[in-house]
């Protein structure tokens, strides 16, 4: 049994005894769709030890979010490094491994029952957990991309340089200014991305919402997407989404208790 959680069910109040059977109920509707999509969000991430943002005593706390603009990025690229290798710090300072929350998506994918996961998050431990097919809304911390010939590497060796002065670090194909390959505030999402994130959710029969408050647009509109299609919405946060009324599932619940047990039911 999944302790010390409650489930909340189309605003019906469902006691932990209870939750086993609606795991299992998850578990079927999961097995007999045809495409399962996962959105994620912090929620996965704070699991692992990554500190939340907006939260009291989050990151936003500790650094101004304005350091992190697009514009200062153009106006300021050595100041922006510098201010970015703190961030870093407090973000991954610690050693920041997946969970069981990544290892249960990993696994429903690995044996076919989880089409992709969409995800807000950038810290890149889907893929380090092993799943495939990730589509990464807001970009990953695990690579730098050249502003000018739009060259793409590995972020761990450039924040090395910068950190041993290169200040702002620059491309070795053009001499351009690199920046972490995500999207700071004042910039779109991918085109891409969202674009392929729509098009999953367009065609899921299920949809596994897991560790996201829904709060940041345009991807807290994605299970809306989903639903005018007929889908299954599922939530797995432990706050208050804002889709209770909506959703089949909705687990007031800890990700790396609910996923996992999911997961093995399947």
């Amino acid at each position: 049994m999944i302790k010390g959680t409650v489930e909340v069910y189309r605003g019906g109040l469902v006691l932990p005894s209870m939750v086993d059977e609606r795991v299992a109920d998850l578990a079927a509707a999961i097995r007999e769709a045809a495409q399962v999509v996962a959105l994620t969000g912090a929620g996965l991430s704070t699991a692992s030890g990554v500190p939340d943002f907006r939260s009291e005593g989050g990151v936003w706390e500790r650094h101004d979010p304005r350091d992190f603009e697009y514009g200062r990025f153009r106006s300021d690229p050595a100041g922006f490094w510098e201010d970015r290798l703190g961030l870093h710090e407090t973000l991954f300072g610690e050693d920041v491994e997946p969970n069981a929350a990544h290892e249960a998506m990993a696994s429903l994918e690995r044996r076919g029952f989880l089409e992709a996961v969409v995800t807000q998050n950038v810290d890149g431990l889907h893929r380090a957990a092993g799943s495939e097919t990730v589509v990464r809304l807001h970009g990953t911390s695990d690579r730098v991309e050249c502003e000018d010939c739009g060259d793409r590497q590995a972020a761990d060796p450039v924040r090395e340089r910068a950190a041993a002065g290169e200040l702002p670090p620059t491309c070795d194909s053009c001499g351009g200014v690199l920046k972490p390959a995500i999207v700071l505030f004042g910039e779109s999402l991918p085109t891409v991305a969202l674009s392929r994130a729509r098009e999953l959710h367009r065609g899921a029969d299920l949809v596994l919402v897991a560790g996201t408050s829904l709060a940041v647009e345009p991807a807290a509109s994605l299970p809306a997407v989903a639903e005018q299609t007929g889908a299954t919405v599922a939530v797995v946060n432990l706050e208050d989404t804002g889709l209770a009324e909506q959703a089949a599932y909705d687990f007031r619940a800890d990700v790396t208790e609910v996923l996992p047990a999911v997961a093995d039911a399947v």
